[in-house]
């Protein structure tokens, strides 16, 4: 399409939203609070544009490039392979021009981002993310694939889109340049698509040329790509927990030719700074920038003179407060460090005595024990009285049971529909009796002597013996 093609058909479907102007010109702070060594540490909040990412910036510039091409016309469908964060963009974007949105998204991304682009009316695929390249379900090949079955189909391919490294080279790389007046000795990026590392790459080395900005990469544990920069070799991928950044493959636009220096970084620790991060310097970040800024802290420490280093806060944490900031999703997953009594204690995910047991009393309502269940997301509560005995437990059955027939039945106390038949264990007690009476269609309750400890479900049981695997 020609340019005025292109004005005629946005002016046909209204002007796009104001919000679209608020991408990039994000703001720029030094962290004051977090041991730096010799250095200064700087963040960019990327968490600002409209959607939360950095990835609002690459989402608008490779939507208009495809339209000034003609690869995306009025009426088109944009597809698109993402970790969530360009996914968001991207359905902004095809929200206020008018396109329809297929995001094809790997089951390991939060449900935050899932519900985001869902409310923004895109259409998702959720593909499986334990596969690589060359399985049916690989989520670059799955979108791939609908390109080519859909009339009228754009395929993004962030990965593969010139686009996407231009649009750091010519704005995010020139915003940092200003905001730190163009005083920078190394910038810490991690890679996703590569777009971010390659535009700023490519800008500061035109802007400084004689003595260089280091390019220094973050990457989670398991990917290739710090193996790849110190090798030379691919290697085998792993696994890892951190969203949008990490790779079992090297992105087509990716040029990782100026990179100097690599870190490879656990979840665990990766999750531990962001929520240090929040707790000392008050920046809400998501699990990638938890690992941007522990590399960039690895960096900064080991320095033995002065550097201004500049990171980013990638996306908002409140995409990922049912993962990462959620103590007992921690806990499953075997990030957090609790107290270990070796009984069955440490089976509990959520403990009686540290506050974490969704309970009701056995006076409080029907209704007030059901809102407390769908709130916690749980199918049954103990019922336990002032002086923390364990009374009873009423699920979702003996619920239905009571008020099937007569919804005023809401109002009637917990004890005239729960099971006071309660199976209990004592802390000293085997999984093998666990394994019994979920047998008998129960749940296990802990008790020491007449204290209630908590509950033993089989999503606890599970977690805990998955924590014991063989790696």
């Amino acid at each position: 399409m020609e340019p005025t093609e292109i004005l005629a058909a946005e002016a046909a479907r209204g002007k796009p939203p104001e919000i679209l102007r608020l991408i990039g010109d994000t703001p720029l702070l030094e962290i004051t609070r977090l041991d730096t060594g010799p250095c200064q540490l700087f963040v960019k909040l990327e968490n600002q544009n409209p959607t939360g990412s950095i990835k609002d910036r690459v989402a608008l510039a490779m939507i208009e490039d495809a339209e000034r091409e003609g690869r995306l016309t009025p009426g088109g469908t944009i597809i698109e392979a993402t970790a969530g964060n360009t996914g968001l963009g991207l359905a902004l974007i095809a929200g206020a021009k008018g396109y329809r949105i297929i995001l094809v998204i790997p089951d390991k991304m939060s449900q935050e981002k899932i519900s985001h682009v869902r409310a923004l009316g895109a259409e998702v695929r959720i593909v499986r993310s334990d596969v690589t390249r060359g399985h049916p379900e690989y989520y670059q090949d799955y979108a791939a694939r609908l390109a080519e079955e859909i009339p009228g189909a754009f395929y993004v391919n962030q990965f593969g889109n010139p686009a996407n490294p231009l649009a750091h080279e010519r704005s995010t790389g020139p915003e940092i340049w200003e905001q730190m007046r163009h005083d920078v000795d190394a910038v810490v990026v991690g890679v996703g698509s590569g777009g971010t590392i390659t535009g700023l790459g490519r800008f500061f080395s035109r802007v400084r040329p004689r003595r260089g900005i280091e390019m220094i990469l973050a990457d989670p544990e398991g990917s290739i790509l710090v193996n790849y920069i110190k090798t030379g070799n691919l290697g085998e991928a792993g696994s890892w927990a951190v969203e949008g950044i990490g790779e079992d493959f090297i992105p087509d636009i990716a040029d990782l030719s100026k990179v100097t220096d690599a870190f490879s970084i656990p979840d665990a620790e990766s999750f531990a700074v962001a929520r240090e991060l929040l707790r000392k310097e008050g920046i809400l970040g998501g699990s990638s920038t938890g690992t941007l800024v522990a590399a960039a802290l690895r960096y900064c420490r080991k320095q033995t003179r002065k550097k201004r280093v500049v990171t980013f806060i990638c996306d908002t944490g409140n995409k990922y407060l049912s993962k990462m900031y959620n103590d007992f999703w921690m806990a499953e997953q075997g990030f957090a460090e609790r107290q270990s009594y070796g009984d069955l204690r440490d089976l509990i995910t959520h403990r009686h005595e540290e506050g974490h047991v969704v309970s009701v009393g056995p006076n409080d309502t029907l209704l007030t024990a059901y809102k407390r269940m769908r709130n916690a997301d749980v199918s049954q509560v103990p019922v336990v009285d002032e002086r923390g005995r364990a009374l009873g437990i009423l699920d979702e059955s003996d619920l239905l049971v009571k008020v099937h027939s007569d919804a005023s039945r809401f109002k009637d106390p917990v004890q005239s529909a729960m099971t006071d038949k309660l199976e209990t264990l004592p802390p000293t007690a085997q999984i093998s009796d666990v394994i019994g009476i979920f047998d008998r269609g129960r749940v296990a309750i802990v008790m020491d002597g007449a204290k209630f400890l908590g509950l033993i479900t089989r999503t606890d049981l599970l977690s805990y013996l998955r924590l014991r695997m063989p790696k």
